[in-house]
């Protein structure tokens, strides 16, 4: 993978790193309030990272231990306007224990740095209305909501009924 320099205690995952950012993972839905809503497994999570057909990515931020306290989990997406790729920031995370410490600036920072490396326009995600803290994080740092946008998702039966 083609990567710029990255911030300080940020490093690419690799397959080792999969049963932390599956720990991870639980931790960011018992936080979201669906601790049940959890179905990857490693095994999934390997293929959709590391597979031949791999299609996402992953940082890991770590402590002063060395050890995984944080992630950030994303894919390539595309814009027909600006007509180049863009990052799209599935999941970032960081464990409670290391929260302002400076860990999920330095992660967003590091795919800002991945996105700009690659000539790539936009950085997006999506965060719950209830997270004030995580709103307010990002406002810090200036990113702004789309409020004009509503992100819809279309799953389970009513998927399998569009899709038959």
């Amino acid at each position: 993978m083609d990567l710029p320099e990255l911030p300080d205690r940020i490093r690419v995952a690799t397959p080792e790193d999969v049963p932390a950012i599956l720990r991870m993972i639980r931790e960011l839905a018992e936080f979201e309030r669906e601790p049940d809503a959890v179905k990857a497994t490693p095994e999934l999570l390997r293929e959709a990272m590391f597979g031949p057909d791999s299609v996402a990515s992953a940082l890991i931020a770590v402590d002063d231990g060395g050890n995984a306290a944080g992630f950030a989990l994303w894919y390539r997406t595309f814009s027909t306007w600006e007509g180049v790729p863009g990052l799209y920031l599935e999941d970032l995370y960081v464990s409670e224990h290391q929260r302002g410490s400076g860990m999920g600036r330095a992660l967003l920072s590091a795919l800002a740095r991945i996105a700009l490396h690659r000539g790539w326009t936009r950085l997006e995600w999506a965060v719950l209305r209830w997270n004030s803290d995580a709103i307010g994080f990002y406002d810090g740092l200036d990113a702004r909501p789309l409020d004009d946008w509503l992100t819809y998702r279309i799953s389970g039966p009513a998927l399998g009924s569009l899709g038959s």
